[in-house]
């Protein structure tokens, strides 16, 4: 589970209608981040590389509308390899972290 606390995205819902990113979208950063991945765990002490793969990262975690990258690019497999239909509906039956 993620620690991180900044608040990247808080809702995603407009007039009470969630948005969703395009799937080709997701799919192209969730390729780069992956990407970026292997570069940092190869060469963790470069900083460039490092930021990069933060970058990329956020990127994610804005269009998913998660807090952690690792929390982002699970949830862009889950959409990419589910129907709308069934995505809205798992994100719908998941708990909510309750918020101070």
């Amino acid at each position: 589970m993620c620690e991180d606390p900044s608040p990247v995205c808080t809702t995603r819902k407009v007039n009470g209608v969630m948005l969703l990113p395009a799937k080709a979208e997701v799919a192209r950063q969730l390729r780069r981040y992956r990407a970026w991945e292997r570069v940092m765990l190869a060469s963790p002490a470069d900083r460039a590389v490092r930021a990069t793969f933060e970058d990329s990262g956020y990127t994610l975690c804005v269009l998913m509308g998660k807090r952690c990258a690792r929390e982002a690019a699970d949830a862009a497999e889950r959409y990419l390899g589910s129907s709308l239909v069934a995505y809205l509906r798992e994100q719908s039956e998941r708990p909510r972290a309750e918020t101070a």
